[in-house]
């Protein structure tokens, strides 16, 4: 691979200026684009990349219902075929090809490739049969081959428990509920595709640490799922008590009063009719994951959790 790289550059390094990107994800194609429109015909761009085929989170992190958000592949096509560029897969810095490796070869080496490890948890009962980090989740619905054999089973299971209340966790959830038939015209994975047409999940419960404030959804995002007339939402009207603070938060923040009234909006009129449900279970902090004889995940062991506001002192 060395040599190859080597070959490749040599004609044009000695001219140009020459740079190595590591990672072909939308940070990496970013990054082309502007040294590109910078330095004109004076540089060679290499963008390497662990897997075969180029543009990563778009590609592994984008859901299959969102194709809109997935057409910036067609910039980064047009970037990747710039005679000046050349895209290098199944290239692993590190193993087949080491940094200073890199460094003796171009004028500079940009790495931008993302984080590849999950945050744990570190409950009980985390490495049980059935728990499964977003990170694997989503890249399993979307085909990426490092998950394509994680063992998800949704015909055994009724109801989901997510821990979070990010746009990634909405994601999973709505992929999860929504009517299959809305999913057979996208990119999604076969293998997720099967496994949805087996789907016996009917409940999927969000919990978070924090209230509905707190939430770190985007009302775009958590408008969609809200909206959809196959899913009631339900909360605990308790739940949606708001503080001073909070009060001065949504006065401060148009977003934040967005996402508040989108959810007490949403629990406010329940879809009495839907054959799926999410539950916002605010306020609960997971504690252990309780499995069966099996080692199969079979609860969620949550703890009640409340705000506090801290008083400080200016310093003297």
């Amino acid at each position: 691979m060395l040599l190859y790289l080597a070959r490749s550059c040599s004609t044009t390094v000695a001219k140009k200026l020459g740079v190595c990107i590591v990672g072909s994800g939308p940070a990496g194609f970013y990054t082309a684009d502007k040294l590109l429109k910078h330095y004109g015909e004076q540089i060679q761009v290499d963008i390497l990349d662990r897997l075969p085929t180029p543009f990563g989170l778009v590609r592994s992190g984008v859901a299959p219902d969102h194709a809109d958000t997935k057409n910036v592949i067609n910039q980064f096509t047009r970037i990747a075929q710039d005679p000046r560029v050349t895209f290098f897969g199944n290239v692993t810095v590190g193993k087949d090809v080491s940094v200073p490796e890199l460094q003796k070869l171009y004028n500079a080496v940009v790495l931008s490739y993302g984080a590849e490890s999950d945050r744990r948890l570190n409950i009980p009962g985390e490495d049980s049969k059935g728990v499964f980090a977003a990170r694997e989740f989503v890249w399993w619905y979307n085909g990426h081959p490092d998950q394509r054999n994680l063992p998800v089973d949704l015909s055994r299971a009724e109801a989901v428990a997510v821990c979070g209340i990010g746009n990634v966790a909405l994601d999973c959830a709505r992929v999860v509920l929504r009517p299959v038939q809305d999913l057979l015209n996208t990119d999604i994975a076969q293998h997720a595709l099967q496994q949805l047409l087996k789907s016996k999940v009917s409940q999927i419960h969000l919990c978070a640490r924090r209230g509905p404030m707190q939430a770190a959804c985007t009302p775009k995002e958590l408008r969609e799922i809200v909206t959809m007339p196959s899913i009631a939402m339900h909360v605990d009207p308790l739940q949606l008590a708001i503080s001073e603070t909070d009060r001065a938060q949504m006065k401060a923040s148009r977003l934040k009063r967005r996402v508040y009234d989108l959810i007490s909006n949403a629990a406010k009129y329940p879809k009495t009719d839907a054959m799926r449900h999410l539950h916002f279970q605010f306020y609960r902090n997971p504690a252990a994951i309780i499995a069966d004889e099996n080692k199969q995940v079979c609860m969620l062991d949550t703890i009640m959790t409340e705000l506090a506001r801290l008083a400080c002192k200016a310093l003297q």
